[in-house]
């Protein structure tokens, strides 16, 4: 049976999520870490493994330890999708649906199973409840922000949803982490996609994705060539630079075209829409917007 004060806290072995862990464990929770086993090219060139740091934590901070392993549905949900994404001309973000699928799927689900009340992470953002449900709010230091990585949490995730560092910034994540003598308190803050060897999306989606890093044609939108792109995967809507194109006015990428393996520019008047096509719509508040909405 559930207990209201038994929360699990997916743990990474980085210091935002050990920390996470040590202040529900001061604010009277009854804590458990769990890390997820997921899939990626190599081990950390070096250093210890994710889970033998988040283990090391748990033992320091005396809470039960779990882990996880999601490498298959990890590699064929996040990895697989990540490359179709660039496959079809779209620049994904893997932490997206990786919070959704797993952190806030597979892991809930196995939280409830223990009888945990709830998931906490590491994540900067905060939740308020109100008469009208529960809300999903930026968190207090907006450098750190990252509710928009959230964005797909629903009503469900949301009541079930704790975020500790929602009101702190990074230097007071650190410092708490050296007052309770973490491990991790000195852990260097990784910002490359987590299953990359060496960070370079590029050279992944070469070795794995078939002609999508080859050089092609880059047109304007009346179809006039205007030089060679490096490979569809070294760019992005909106982008300016790195186009190689001189001219008196820059230009910007407005579509990238993999049927032609082409990319489309033009000035900055033409990256302008006033209507687009959206998939997988999540709304947090539980219910979609009505008609003609603005």
């Amino acid at each position: 049976m559930s207990e209201a004060n038994r929360v699990m806290v997916a743990m990474s072995g980085g210091v935002d999520s050990s920390v996470a862990a040590a202040i529900l464990l001061e604010q009277g929770y009854r804590v458990e870490g769990i890390t997820m086993r997921l899939w990626r090219e190599a081990l950390e060139p070096e250093g210890e493994e994710p889970a033998e740091r988040a283990r090391a934590v748990c033992r320091l901070l005396g809470i039960a330890h779990h882990e996880l392993d999601l490498r298959s549905a990890f590699y064929e949900q996040i990895v697989l999708h990540f490359a179709q994404e660039y496959a079809r001309g779209r620049t994904p973000n893997p932490c997206l649906r990786c919070n959704r699928l797993l952190k806030f799927g597979a892991l809930l689900h196995l939280a409830a199973e223990r009888g945990c009340h709830g998931l906490a992470t590491g994540h900067y953002a905060r939740i308020e409840q109100s008469e009208r449900g529960w809300h999903l709010l930026c968190a207090t230091d907006g450098s750190k922000d990252q509710s928009y990585f959230l964005y797909s949490l629903g009503q469900d995730e949301l009541s079930k949803a704790l975020f500790p560092l929602g009101a702190l910034t990074k230097a007071e994540v650190r410092e708490r982490a050296r007052k309770w003598g973490l491990p991790v308190a000195e852990q260097a803050e990784s910002q490359d996609i987590c299953f990359l060897r060496d960070g370079d999306y590029r050279r992944f989606l070469a070795e794995h994705l078939q002609g999508a890093v080859e050089p092609g044609p880059i047109y304007d939108r009346q179809g006039q060539r205007l030089g060679q792109h490096r490979g569809l995967a070294f760019y992005t809507v909106g982008q300016r630079e790195g186009l190689g194109i001189a001219a008196s006015r820059p230009y910007y990428v407005l579509a990238l075209d993999s049927s032609r393996n082409a990319l489309v520019v033009g000035h900055a008047e033409e990256l302008g829409r006033r209507a687009l096509l959206a998939e997988e719509m999540r709304y947090v508040a539980g219910r979609a917007l009505p008609d003609g909405s603005s």
